[in-house]
């Protein structure tokens, strides 16, 4: 269980890192700017940190579906 909240603390760290900087780069390119290289660049970390934060929660969940399982199995025997 510790090792799921340590795996949930850093993931949800780096992906609001990532959203914050690609969010600021999605304002800019898009409104100050108006570069679409920059505005693209701030979109695709944006949905890359969405993703890495899914995957981190789906890892947590099956670890935990797992675990609850094994203890399950002990426990009728």
């Amino acid at each position: 269980m510790d090792i799921n909240q340590k795996l949930l603390k850093y993931v949800s760290i780096i992906c609001g890192t990532l959203i914050t900087i690609g969010s600021l780069l999605f304002i800019y390119g898009y409104f100050v700017s108006g570069l679409p290289t920059v505005t693209a660049i701030g979109i695709g970390l944006v949905m890359g940190a969405t993703f890495i934060f899914i995957m981190g929660i789906f890892l947590v969940a099956t670890e935990e579906s797992f675990v609850n399982k094994k203890e399950q199995r002990t426990n009728l025997y």
